[in-house]
């Protein structure tokens, strides 16, 4: 029988004790043995907050948003085996899908908003600079580092993947090591997965520890600036959060726990509506996806009281098709609970239920390639509350599994009041055509619920459903569903990060957070900072432009071509009781007038004019005014770039534009698209020719087998190639491959070195056509120049490539920069 290793100081352990045994939820096979008998927690935390920390605190924010993409698309590689062994847990393979692949799909999303808008430092400024003092002498701003400790995560049984990656997303993004907890009856999917990212070897040593079992006495050695987020019962969860270690020490606790959710159906959404057929689907799938073990599933189905019977047989009907069994059944439609603990748990909370409430639905179907018995099946359970006001229980007891409670309400009022009296809930829906009611009822329930889920005809097609969490949106209930927060896009990383107040000077505040701020010191240079690639542009670089004076026919003119003819820019007579002595310039000429002073006209690294930001105009500018431009590098962004594009980052400037005076009358950020420097060599036959003098016979290859001349002749056949003196007809690559490998030629990564050439016959050489290395050197050189003066003549020319399919100029171009750095490197003559 396969004992669970944990993950701990770095290496895979085993605990020393006997172990507790895990089942196979649907045939009650033996699957693994878990134990945690021996591990010393203390150390485990320690190793954590000290390797760890400094490993994955020291990478920017930017860096490891592309640590977890890394991670999700090696995790996605192997997911087969993943739900080979999800099904062992109950679940069949849409269960699954949510659970695996939702957990990959978070881990994308983080990546993702980690390149669009998290800096690549490892530090976070948090909103704007404020003035603090008259002149401007004195700032304030706020930057968020990564807490100084250990997250230790306490993950539930009915999501094994999904809750393990959902909370490491937000605290490996912030930089906080963890340790992860699953819960043991399905702990033995949480490991493979777990192994597999361990094995990836993406991760900094330190960054996350795992065991399986029992979590012994390791909360005893919580310190400051920890932290724990537990997901499971509230009775658990309160016993943990007052721990003296937790409590005195003042770790941070998130909690996730029991939630009563509801639904609500409108009164318009009578039988015969799109509503009311949402309303039943919306319900069934509710209560049978992973066998109703959902902490969002819908407990609580609230009704128009004149419509209980109609809901009533329709949910019955589409419960009773529901065809339960072995999930690796195609005809399984819902799996079985995660274990026999799980189900006489829920059994015990169904019989509570049953003091006070009818039973009106105990679906008896036939197992599909199961039995009762063996596995841990439940039917689907569904109650009455006929007085709902009156009857408490069914507001206060939670069965985890795919049991449900219809109940009557009159109007909006009674629908908000009964939504309420959960206690609070990790989601509530509403699913109704009408604007009013659901706009009423939402505002009145909100105070109680973490997430309202609108659903009708509009966007039914679209709809994650009741159930589904998404990593852009807080994931999280007050009160009965633990006050926590989790998820929420960039907001879920705050649990994990320290707030820090930050004072000075511009300078000071500059240097600190790496953002120009106003009035530090510019710096000046004889280069146009449009002239500098992404990393040469250092955050201060300034330019002062010339002046322009503004005109009446500018004011005319650009009135006519933008067709903005408010008042305030053609009428002198209409000025009185304005702000304006005279006809005045419009506010986006002074804007374009500005770019028109700043830019740089020959073309160079800045690719394109990216947006525009906190644009403020606050003095008029007349005809006769003079403006003059000051210009700042405030900030730089890193920028994951996809596909065919250039790989670039953005900047940010500051935009001063001053009169005559000196009195400032706009301010504006702008961005652009700054191309970054590329690490490969440029098209020129002359400077190959010098490169070229410094190859001699006697040169050897840092990698390979080619030699200096065969290197040459190689080169010469590739551009013959590029311009059709040299024609083939096949390309090599398969055709589904080639747009990935097209792709790849506008990306950074240099060419592998032990990439074997598809043309070449067993990996035999072409024989030599020149009689020596001079000669060959001089047949390159021309091709080159030849190749260069093809695509000047013949831009819009495609020629077919042996690896990379049909090429245009550009993509020619770019196969040629890595092709020739990459032979040019092998022999040493990059350097020349």
């Amino acid at each position: 029988m396969m004992k669970l290793k944990n993950y701990i100081y770095g290496e895979w352990v085993e605990g020393s004790g006997d172990g507790t045994q895990l089942y196979n939820s649907v045939n009650r096979e033996k699957v693994a043995l878990v134990d945690t008998k021996g591990i010393n927690f203390e150390h485990a935390l320690d190793f954590g907050r000290t390797v760890g920390y400094k490993n994955l605190a020291s990478m920017t924010f930017y860096d490891r948003g592309e640590m977890l993409k890394n991670i999700a698309l090696y995790l996605l590689e192997r997911k087969k085996k993943y739900y080979e062994i999800s099904y062992k847990t109950g679940a069949t393979h849409a269960d699954s899908w949510v659970d695996i692949e939702g957990g990959f799909g978070t881990f994308f999303t983080y990546s993702g908003l980690a390149k669009r808008m998290l800096p690549n430092t490892p530090f976070w400024v948090d909103g704007d600079t404020q003035k603090i003092s008259a002149n401007g002498t004195f700032l304030g701003t706020h930057i968020l580092t990564p807490s100084e400790g250990i997250s230790v995560q306490i993950n539930a049984y009915n999501f094994p993947v999904w809750g393990m990656l959902e909370k490491l997303s937000t605290s490996l993004l912030a930089g906080v090591p963890s340790v992860v907890k699953p819960a043991t009856p399905t702990s033995y999917l949480t490991h493979a997965v777990f192994e597999d990212i361990i094995e990836s070897g993406i991760l900094p040593e330190g960054s996350l520890q795992l065991i399986c079992g029992s979590a012994g006495n390791m909360l005893e050695f919580m310190k400051d600036g920890d932290s724990v987020l537990f997901t499971g019962s509230a009775s658990t969860g309160k016993k943990l959060k007052s721990m003296p270690s937790i409590a005195q020490n003042s770790v941070r606790f998130n909690m996730e726990a029991d939630s009563l959710n509801c639904s609500i159906l409108g009164l318009d959404a009578k039988p015969g509506t799109p509503e009311f057929d949402l309303f039943i689907k919306e319900v069934r799938n509710e209560m049978t996806t992973k066998s109703g073990q959902k902490c969002t599933a819908i407990r609580r189905i609230i009704v128009p009281e004149n419509l209980i019977g109609d809901v009533q047989s329709s949910l019955i009907k589409s419960l009773d098709q529901v065809k339960i069994g072995n999930p690796l059944n195609r005809e399984t439609r819902m799996g079985a609970l995660a274990g026999k603990d799980q189900f006489e748990e829920v059994s015990e909370k169904i019989a509570l239920l049953k003091t006070e409430t009818e039973l009106i639905y105990d679906g008896k179907q036939d197992l599909v390639d199961a039995n009762y018995e063996s596995g841990s099946f439940m039917s689907p359970k569904l109650f009455l509350n006929d007085k709902p006001f009156e009857k408490n229980i069914s507001h206060d007891v939670e069965a985890f599994g795919p049991v449900s409670t219809i109940m009557p309400y009159k109007d909006a009022e009674e629908a908000a009041a009964l939504a309420k009296r959960g206690k609070g809930s990790l989601v509530g829906s509403i699913i109704s055509h009408d604007e009013k009611f659901v706009a009423e009822t939402a505002w009145k329930m909100a105070t109680s619920h973490g997430r309202i889920f609108v659903l009708n005809r509009d966007n039914a097609k679209e709809s994650t459903g009741h159930g589904s969490p998404l990593p852009t949106l807080m994931h999280g209930g007050p009160g009965r569903a633990g006050g926590g927060e989790e998820m929420g896009g960039l907001n879920g990383l705050h649990f994990f990060l320290q707030k820090t107040a930050i004072q000075g000077s511009p300078d000071i505040l500059t240097a600190i957070t790496k953002i120009y701020q106003q009035g530090a010191t510019p710096n000046y240079s004889e280069k146009h900072p449009f002239r500098k690639h992404f990393e040469e542009v250092e955050i201060g670089d300034s330019l002062e432009t010339a002046g322009r004076t503004v005109t009446e026919a500018d004011i005319v003119n650009f009135g006519n071509v933008s067709w903005d003819h408010f008042y305030a820019h053609t009428d002198a007579t209409s000025l009185n009781g304005t702000i304006f002595d005279k006809t005045v310039a419009h506010g986006y000429f002074i804007l374009s007038a500005a770019a028109g002073l700043f830019v740089s006209g020959k073309k160079g690294p800045v690719i394109a004019n990216y947006g525009l930001e906190n644009a403020n105009f606050f003095k008029p500018v007349y005809a006769e005014d003079t403006i003059t431009v000051y210009l700042t590098a405030k900030e730089r962004i890193n920028k994951g770039v996809k596909g065919r594009n250039v790989p670039s980052g953005v900047v940010k400037w500051l935009v001063e534009v001053v009169n005559q005076r000196e009195e400032t009358v706009c301010i504006a950020t702008i961005l652009t698209l700054v191309a970054k420097k590329s690490p490969f060599i440029k098209i020129d036959y002359k400077d190959f020719a010098k490169k070229l003098t410094h190859l001699t016979e006697k040169t050897l290859p840092k990698w390979g087998r080619m030699k200096a001349q065969e290197m040459l002749e190689h080169l010469e056949a590739t551009m013959k190639y590029s311009t059709g003196e040299l024609v083939t007809d096949e390309c090599k690559t398969p055709q589904e491959h080639l747009e990935f490998y097209q792709d790849s030629l506008y990306d950074f990564r240099k060419m592998p070195k032990d990439y074997p050439a598809p043309f070449l016959e067993e990996g035999k050489l072409p024989e030599l056509k020149y009689k020596n290395l001079e000669e060959a050197k001089t047949h390159f050189i021309e091709s080159v120049k030849n190749y260069q003066i093809y695509y000047r003549e013949n831009p819009e020319a495609e020629h077919l490539h042996f690896v990379f399919g049909t090429l245009n100029k550009e993509m020619m171009e770019l196969f040629h920069q890595k092709h020739l750095t990459h032979h040019f490197e092998q022999f040493g003559l990059l350097a020349h």
